[in-house]
């Protein structure tokens, strides 16, 4: 300690260097004390180059997943960074082992996940915010599993109701068969939430629709190719009895509507599916081929809102820890699509149309998630994409 001088005699010069002194020492412990309340905080506080931009996703053949990555690009490019890119074809491991071999880098990962089922969720999420980093999930997690329970860098899961979907697009293909008839149903992964949810939804619509009959149903584990090969086995197993083909998704859909066009069905059996992929929007737009309807969830958004929100709170800008639970997890807006309203979906958005979303990456937050209980189908469509 500083001994205070034992008598005004002091030199002026003195006691000025003595006060400088004690200044620079003063300000020293208040940088100190700055510096480790910022690293015990858990707030971001990360600069740009010190981050790395993430999309883990199913795969890049896959056109819903293909928007998705475009999303994310469009927003990097925005802000003068790239984005890595992990596809890991299915495979689960596989994903886990992408993400901890970024995690190892020494930079901040700020990533954007869709786990391939439930199950894979909390390691995904633990090896990045272990890490330090900042994780936005989509689609797949453990109904009992919440951000709030793991960290604040985990910032938000985003998911879409698959009842409402599902529902959506069933009621579309049953008005299409007159009401009456018998269908099969494509499913995707069956460890998968938003699978299981499509599935409940056209479940519903079915039992308002008694004139239907469910035929069979079987996994085309999202891939249009295996879908093919479903498709074309349970037209045999049914043969002339298909009336319609509901699938959980376009990628699938667009596989069975290849299985009708080799059966010599193509246009007399219509078929829907989700996703709102390109293909699936121009056969909607040609009429002739009897792909009637599909659910937009908007991939380019999904890629590119989280993308944002979780580099918001990777540099201080977003505080996690403030957010109601109801931003920490909830579900994104959807848009249903026939050919009445196509048209609008058609052109892929630019940087400019998805801008206020990257500002305001909550703003199509509909609600936290239920895990039981009432839902309301909703068949509501924007005017544009930049004004949802």
């Amino acid at each position: 300690m500083f001994a205070r001088p034992a008598s005004r005699s002091v030199l002026p010069g003195r006691r000025a260097k003595f006060a400088n002194a004690i200044a620079a020492t003063n300000a020293i412990v208040v940088l100190v004390a700055m510096l480790l309340a910022a690293c015990s905080s858990g707030k971001g506080s990360n600069s740009a180059k010190d981050v790395v931009l993430v999309q883990s996703i199913r795969s890049l053949s896959n056109p819903y997943h293909a928007q998705w990555v475009k999303g994310g690009e469009l927003y990097a490019a925005s802000i003068g960074m790239k984005v890595e890119v992990l596809a890991n074809e299915g495979d689960s491991q596989k994903q886990l082992s992408q993400i901890k071999s970024l995690t190892a880098s020494g930079k901040t990962v700020v990533a954007n996940i869709d786990p391939n089922t439930s199950s894979d969720a909390e390691a995904l999420v633990r090896a990045v915010t272990d890490a330090g980093g900042y994780v936005v999930t989509h689609w797949n997690k453990p109904d009992d599993l919440h951000p709030w329970d793991v960290s604040d860098h985990w910032v938000a899961h985003v998911t879409f109701d698959g009842r409402v979907g599902g529902y959506n697009i069933a009621k579309a293909l049953f008005a299409e068969m007159g009401g009456t008839g018998g269908i099969i149903a494509l499913q995707g992964l069956p460890d998968n939430v938003v699978a299981r949810d499509r599935l409940n939804g056209m479940t519903k619509a079915m039992n308002e629709t008694p004139g239907i009959t469910l035929l069979d149903q079987q996994t085309g584990e999202w891939d249009r190719n295996k879908a093919f090969q479903v498709t074309q086995t349970l037209l045999n197993k049914h043969e002339g009895k298909v009336n319609g083909i509901w699938a959980a998704n376009d990628n699938m859909a667009l596989g069975a509507l290849e299985a009708l066009k080799a059966a010599g069905l193509q246009g007399k059996v219509p078929v829907v599916g989700i996703d709102a992929v390109p293909e699936a929007l121009k056969n909607i737009q040609a009429g002739d081929v009897g792909y009637v309807a599909t659910q937009s969830s908007d991939a380019y958004w999904q890629g590119s809102a989280a993308l944002a929100l979780a580099r918001q709170a990777a540099t201080g800008q977003y505080n996690v820890g403030n957010a109601p639970q109801s931003d920490r997890e909830f579900y994104g807006e959807q848009f249903a699509i026939n050919k009445d309203n196509v048209g609008r979906f058609l052109t892929p958005p630019t940087a400019a149309d998805l801008q206020d979303d990257w500002q305001t990456p909550l703003a199509r937050n509909q609600g936290q998630i239920t895990y039981q209980g009432r839902w309301t189908p909703t068949t509501g469509v924007r005017a544009t994409r930049s004004s949802p």
